[in-house]
């Protein structure tokens, strides 16, 4: 998918995660369980969610002192409610799409741009180790393992049986021996896993 695309692609996300989000459309979870990860940064969407709605009126009424053009105060509202909306749709987003343990393996997301599963059949160990990274970027390679890392951290190691190459945004293409992810219940997540490892196993 080209670039363009997947611009217009996240933003139809967002904008539809937003209504989907304030009219509280049910999760489909597909038979599974949640695990959710906005709990490192929530207090930083908390604060910039904040901000944008007391920025609102002020910056309209600087613009309608400073700048003597009526159609420059309607634009610059429109955008900063623009602005607000987003915000909260991507919000929404990130708590539409958690990560699920469901029967046919281990489904990582981060909001609706990465959404892709781990076969049980795949995964050799799921354990608990938390990991600062160096970026704050959502994809990250490192050491043979893909990261996605939230607020820069990962907390759960997915060790495979096998090299495996996955499609995730700004991806590399390389194969990867490990999957490492960020979940607010971590020892949930990994009882979860390893429960349905041992029922793979027998």
């Amino acid at each position: 998918m080209s670039l363009w695309r997947r611009a217009v692609a996240a933003e139809a996300a967002t904008w539809r995660n937003l209504v989907l989000w304030v009219t509280r459309r049910p999760v489909d979870l597909h038979g599974g369980r949640a695990f959710g990860y906005l709990g490192v940064v929530r207090p930083i969407l908390g604060v910039f969610l904040g901000v944008s709605i007391v920025e609102i009126p002020i910056l309209d009424l600087v613009i309608k002192h400073v700048i003597p053009w009526g159609p420059a105060r309607l634009i610059m509202l429109a955008l900063s409610v623009w602005g607000l909306l987003w915000m909260l749709g991507f919000l929404g987003g990130l708590i539409r799409h958690p990560h699920l343990v469901v029967a046919e393996g281990l489904r990582i997301r981060m909001g609706p741009g990465i959404d892709f599963t781990v076969p049980w059949s795949d995964i050799a160990s799921v354990g608990k180790r938390y990991r600062s990274m160096p970026s704050s970027k959502s994809v990250q390679y490192e050491d043979g393992a893909l990261h996605i890392a939230v607020g820069s951290q990962t907390s759960i190691d997915v060790r495979l049986r096998r090299p495996i190459v996955f499609e995730v945004p700004r991806g590399t293409g390389d194969a990867v021996d490990e999957v490492r992810l960020y979940a607010d219940d971590s020892d949930g997540l990994v009882r979860a896993a390893r429960d349905h490892l041992e029922a793979y196993a027998e």
